[in-house]
Parts: structure tokens; sequence; C-alpha cells
């Protein structure tokens, strides 16, 4: 009984289940949060230094860019930390089955998305 096969995968064709996404975007998060780590030790280092140090930091946090970065820097924290949460939760073989997989993935990325949005109307 031979099945055929396709010969190549088309990724664009292929629909990646909610859970899919949140692990992909938890390894994103973990990327970024990784790679701004000098970019934050910096601000810290700017805020910390003396008053017109300070001074330079909150002008430098006016610049919309910088807003941006941050508000991204934010959202990846928390998808991040509500992930792992949820990925700790799986390794205790805590709701494992296919409705609360999809239910905690879906918890994680409401999550996060509000927390960002209430955090970065802050920001801005």
């Amino acid at each position: 009984m031979s099945r055929k096969q396709p010969k190549h995968l088309d990724l664009l064709k292929i629909r990646l289940p909610l859970p899919g996404w949140v692990s992909i975007l938890h390894r994103i998060s973990g990327a970024m949060l990784f790679l701004f780590i000098p970019f934050l030790l910096w601000l810290l280092q700017a805020s910390l230094g003396s008053a017109e140090a300070y001074a330079g930091f909150k002008s430098a946090l006016s610049s919309p860019l910088v807003k941006l970065v941050l508000f991204s820097l934010v959202w990846a924290f928390l998808h991040h930390f509500f992930a792992g949460i949820r990925y700790l939760a799986l390794d205790m073989h805590l709701g494992i089955e296919l409705g609360p997989a999809r239910a905690s993935s879906t918890a994680v990325l409401v999550a996060s998305i509000v927390l960002t949005l209430l955090i970065g109307s802050r920001l801005w």
C-alpha cells in the first residue's frame, strides 16, 4: 500500500494550530529579550549616571522609535513569561489534552496582548 507523499511542502499553505503559534512566538520573544539585553542595560546605566544623563534618558524616551522598541520588549517579556508558565504546566502534565491546550494558548495570547496595551498606554 503506497501513499502519495508530497515532494515538497508549501509552507504558505500549512495551517499551524494556535499552540504552534504560541510556541514560535515564545522562541521569538526569548530571542528578542536576549538580543536587547545590551540596549536595556544601556538604558539603565543612562538613567542612573547623573542628573544630566537622566535628562538625556528622558529625551531619548520621547523618540517614537525608542518607544516602539520598548513597547515590543514589553510584549516580548509578557508573552515569554506567560508562555513559560504554560510550558511549566504542560511539563507537569497539566492541560495536555487538546481543549485545555488550546485554551491555555489563547489565554497566553490574550493576557500578553492586553497587558502590553495597558502598559504601553502608560509608555506612550
